[in-house]
């Protein structure tokens, strides 16, 4: 087996993974990858096939991002996996990045703890199927204020992701919302069209009336028949927010760090995570 650099002429053996693993990504999304951190994106190969990947975003110094560890189920048993996060995590030593995180599978999380990653929080996929066509709702004029949504994300969520959010907007403008009392934000919500799904995410709320808004504005602009939300188990009022919208209980995650948590976040304000691909 080697391991090597992952660059845009994987991105299609990228994809292959993740169709098989039933992931909801695009090759936009490995483009963000490659483009964040383009000496921090892995693959490993076998007889010149690409059978694992591996991810890495660095957000403001502070905490890295592990994502899109995936294997082809051909070559699994095989340690493939294990050798691609320790890549990833030696890489990231070398940069000296306190602390690093992911969002685990139940069949990962065994394999993460024996790394030194423990638990954080728990978070659930949640998955609305409804009739196609049921956008009504195009981007909002005026547009929110970007800018207030990025500084209160990077609070909420420990770090600067402001790059990643933007480009986010750029792609699905009309998914881009924010709830605000005089002078106050009281919410903000972004979300992206996966391959299987529109994703909503981050989602954030400090009251439940402000939640309720956005999540009723985003399922209004969004038109596809599977709408999939990440949301954070501890929040029990938006688990019945949004099971009363129609979702199901779809897989459990588990929010997993390795190093010193010094920068957490208020994930006491978050309703949903944009991802485990991204965080």
């Amino acid at each position: 087996m080697n391991l090597r650099l992952m660059t845009s002429a994987d991105i299609a053996a990228g994809m292959r993974l993740k169709d098989i693993a039933g992931w909801n990504q695009t090759s936009t999304d490995w483009e963000r990858f490659l483009r964040a951190s383009p000496e921090g994106c892995f693959v490993a190969e076998v007889d010149g096939k690409v059978v694992g990947t591996a991810t890495t975003m660095v957000y403001e110094g502070r905490l890295a991002w592990i994502g899109m560890v995936l294997v082809d189920p051909d070559y699994r048993g095989r340690g493939i996996g294990t050798e691609l996060l320790e890549k990833t995590i030696d890489y990231l030593d070398a940069h000296r990045i306190p602390t690093m995180k992911l969002d685990a599978t139940p069949q990962g999380k065994t394999i993460y703890e024996k790394l030194g990653f423990v638990t954080e929080y728990e978070i659930e996929r949640w998955t609305l199927k409804r009739a196609p066509g049921a956008a009504t709702v195009t981007a909002e004029s005026p547009a929110p204020d970007l800018e207030r949504i990025l500084s209160a994300d990077r609070e909420v969520f420990g770090a600067d992701r402001g790059d990643l959010l933007r480009s986010l907007d750029r792609e699905a403008p009309e998914f881009t919302l924010m709830t605000s009392s005089p002078g106050h934000l009281t919410g903000y919500a972004l979300g992206r069209r996966g391959s299987r799904a529109d994703q909503l995410g981050p989602w954030m709320a400090r009251d439940e009336a402000s939640a309720r808004d956005l999540l009723d504005r985003f399922l209004r602009c969004s038109g596809r028949e599977t709408v999939f939300v990440d949301c954070l188990k501890e929040n029990p009022c938006t688990r019945q927010l949004v099971r009363s919208r129609g979702f199901e209980f779809s897989r459990p995650l588990t929010r997993m760090y390795r190093g010193p948590n010094t920068h957490p976040g208020q994930p006491e304000l978050l309703c949903a995570a944009l991802g485990p691909e991204f965080g």
